[in-house]
């Protein structure tokens, strides 16, 4: 997944609008779960707005609301049509420019496959890349590891420092929720929930794109 599903759904002026995501995981305990990815770039849609008029921005063209539309639908589709994945629901508020993805899977080496392959058929080349042989969530019964998309560096070197500051006061939080309870994890800035279920990690968008690898986190299940 890394900086692909982040640029889809977070539409291609994402990194010049303050923004909040949020990345929500549910495991049960046979593996199966529920993946929810929510955009939110509420507070900069007047700075979107404005964008969206333009033809061209930086030299690049600026995607009208339809064509975007067009593309997260042709996600959508084929990540339903995925072996072990189903509910898929991505809801787009062209308002407030809110966006939610959502879908239920068998495991989650199916969930990161039927995401890959579904990114695939936006981007042929991406099977060739090394975002495709990425694997950013792994688990085997006790034990998930867990890692972040990453964010474009050239199309970060590319901002004003203005639209760094946008950044600045977004949030990037990551949960992963249990059916059984957490025993500890390895990330020091790492919350653990008061019913030991649910383990969830924040960080400043603009501190990812620093250090992308300071939300990755391992978490560790009790036995019993």
């Amino acid at each position: 997944m890394r900086k692909i599903l982040f640029l889809l759904l977070a539409l291609p002026f994402c990194l010049s609008s303050c923004i909040e995501i949020i990345d929500d995981l549910s495991l049960n305990a046979d593996g199966s779960g529920t993946f929810k990815y929510t955009i939110n770039l509420s507070s900069s849609k007047v700075k979107i707005n404005g964008i969206l008029k333009l033809d061209s921005l930086n030299g690049k063209k600026v995607m009208k609301m339809p064509e975007i539309k067009a593309k997260i639908n042709q996600f959508k589709t084929t990540l339903a049509s995925q072996p072990g994945i189903s509910n898929v629901k991505i809801d787009l508020n062209e308002t407030e420019f809110l966006t939610k993805l959502s879908c239920d899977f068998a495991d989650l080496t199916k969930l990161q496959d039927a995401i890959k392959n579904s990114i695939a058929t936006l981007d042929a080349g991406i099977k060739s890349s090394n975002d495709f042989a990425f694997n950013w969530i792994s688990w085997n019964g006790t034990k998930l590891e867990r890692s972040i998309p990453d964010f474009s560096q050239k199309q970060i070197k590319d901002l004003k420092q203005e639209d760094m500051d946008l950044l600045k006061t977004g949030n990037y939080t990551l949960i992963s929720r249990f059916a059984k309870t957490v025993e500890k994890c390895d990330n020091a800035n790492a919350s653990i929930s008061k019913s030991r279920t649910a383990v969830m990690l924040k960080a400043n968008a603009y501190t990812l794109t620093k250090n992308s690898k300071i939300l990755e986190n391992t978490i560790y299940l009790n036995q019993k």
